[in-house]
């Protein structure tokens, strides 16, 4: 495998180019502790990618370092094992000795990746014990993240835990309450910093970082270096080496993933979905949308149609939303509709197709989307259906990429070039052969879905006003709140309270015209 490391300090720049027979080293022949060693060969984890292979070494000796690299690279061990290994070897690491508050923090963009990450680390800590007060015991580790009750969290952190894996307003709120003690912290790595820049977490990652001990060990990890994550770094670093590890002449979309672009008609994108589903080889599927609402569409037609899917979006809970990774993750469902800010943070090695439902909105949304396809060393296919009125938009994604591909192809889902593209069967139509969902999974699928708010009371007063109109309007912009999400709301004329008729009365008493005074 050809690798393109640089690795660059505030004195020099250097470029070292791998060849192709080179052989990545094992963890053990970087010096990790057996321990962990031996929890990740249990995993079938031996030998390192390019990114742990250039951060270990430095990580382990307790350096400072900025770790660029795309999506799928393996960055979460890259920082999470030596962070272990200096857990368990605290007193030969500098560290102070481990008691019941914290010796490392992770500051992740997302619940979704903060629950990733948190998993990653178990199990690469599996069995591994550390040792307290002379006393040995299993290294400890726990998640901190918003939409989860805070009494299980305060007390996981009052039991005492060696480790933290949370998302910045959460960590900052129990930090405040005295609840999270940051002031023995001598490790801390910030993952997907950029992403936490374009979420606005800036802020609340200063003043986190201000709290922390200045004599600590800092990572940063980002897939590309905007201006300000520059700043942070000089600000909160000492001294890093900043180590970006790609294969040699590398585009910012992995080679290892086929890409698809077709112009699509939004009346038939559902029917072609579901035969994109059913090409040959065809595993773990990703579909993105820009709006919540439509996720939850997509998801409950291709459910009708007899597929196993799930959906995650921001009008879901966050048990809800837990609950459709962890059935996708364990194979329960093979078909995942998420949104672009509810996916963030979603790694999942054995994705083989990414279809983008909707365009995305820029580049940068595009190579995140399809990168959660050609993840750790595999192949994947990603499918982007374009509308009519998408096409100025897919140009400037397609220009700013190098694609090669501005025109898409008109495409149906008759289209013969499609079937013989992904390799559809000629017999597959746009429904499962004989599936229909048993009673226990419609039961689920409706359990999962949000619940629908009703924007309309019955209940009204004299002169026609609605007695709760103002309640009920809270209600309807309620539904728009979302932590990192927008989308248009749907508006509807029966909000308006109608104002009741009045009768026209002729001499004698008797209404005008009779017809019109029975509702």
């Amino acid at each position: 495998m050809s690798t393109d490391a640089t690795v660059t300090d505030d004195d020099s720049i250097q470029t070292t180019i791998v060849d192709e027979d080179h052989q990545a080293p094992t963890f053990t022949e970087l010096g990790v502790d057996p321990q962990i060693v031996a929890a990740l060969e249990a995993d079938g984890k031996v030998r390192t990618f390019a990114i742990q292979e250039l951060t270990l070494p430095l990580a382990l000796a307790g350096s400072d370092l900025i770790g660029q690299a795309r999506t799928g690279m393996g960055k979460t061990y890259g920082f999470g094992v030596p962070m272990l290994h200096r857990l368990v070897n605290a007193e030969q690491s500098g560290l102070r000795a481990l008691d019941t508050t914290p010796r490392a923090l992770i500051i992740v963009p997302t619940r979704e990746l903060c629950v990733q990450v948190t998993e990653d680390l178990e199990t690469a800590a599996k069995g591994v014990q550390v040792t307290v007060d002379g006393t040995e015991r299993p290294v400890r580790i726990t998640s901190i993240y918003g939409g989860r009750p805070y009494e299980q969290q305060i007390a996981e952190l009052q039991k005492g835990v060696d480790l933290v894996v949370g998302t910045p307003g959460r960590l900052l709120d129990l930090a405040q309450q005295g609840h999270l003690v940051l002031g023995k912290v001598g490790i801390l790595v910030l993952d997907e910093a950029d992403e936490m820049l374009d979420l606005g977490f800036l802020p609340d990652i200063e003043r986190i970082m201000g709290a922390l001990p200045t004599d600590r060990q800092t990572m940063l990890f980002s897939a590309t270096m905007p201006g300000p994550i520059v700043t942070l770094a000089r600000t909160f670093l000492n001294r890093p080496m900043h180590i970006r590890a790609e294969q040699a002449n590398d585009s910012a979309v992995h080679e290892r993933t086929t890409q698809y672009v077709y112009r699509a008609h939004a009346l038939d994108k559902a029917e072609l979905v579901a035969r994109i589903l059913q090409a040959d080889g065809r595993g773990a599927t990703m579909i993105f949308t820009r709006t919540k609402r439509t996720a939850q569409k997509v998801a409950d037609d291709l459910a009708e149609r007899g597929f196993k899917v799930g959906a995650v979006h921001g009008d879901l809970g966050q048990v809800a939303r837990e609950k459709s990774l962890g059935r996708f993750r364990d194979g329960t469902i093979d078909v995942l509709v998420a949104t672009d800010v509810a996916a963030r943070g979603i790694d999942i090695d054995d994705v083989t197709h990414v279809i983008n439902y909707q365009c995305p909105e820029d580049d940068k949304t595009y190579v995140h989307r399809i990168g959660r396809t050609g993840r750790a060393g595999r192949t994947g296919t990603a499918v982007t259906l374009v509308d009519w009125d998408e096409l100025h938009r897919w140009e400037l994604i397609d220009k700013a990429l190098g694609l090669g591909m501005p025109e898409p192809v008109e495409t149906y889902s008759t289209s013969d070039h499609l079937r013989e593209e992904l390799g559809i069967p000629a017999e597959a139509d746009g429904r499962v052969a004989g599936a229909r969902q048993t009673s226990e999974e419609r039961r689920e699928a409706r359990a999962d879905r949000p619940a629908r708010k009703s924007t309309r009371t019955r209940r009204r007063t004299r002169g026609g006003q609605t007695a709760d109109g103002a309640a009920a309007a809270a209600e309807t912009a309620s539904d728009t709140a979302d932590s990192a999400e927008s989308e248009p709301v749907a508006e509807s004329g029966d909000d308006k309270p109608r104002r009741p008729r009045r009768r026209r009365h002729r001499s004698g008493g008797k209404p005008a015209d009779e017809a019109a005074t029975t509702d």
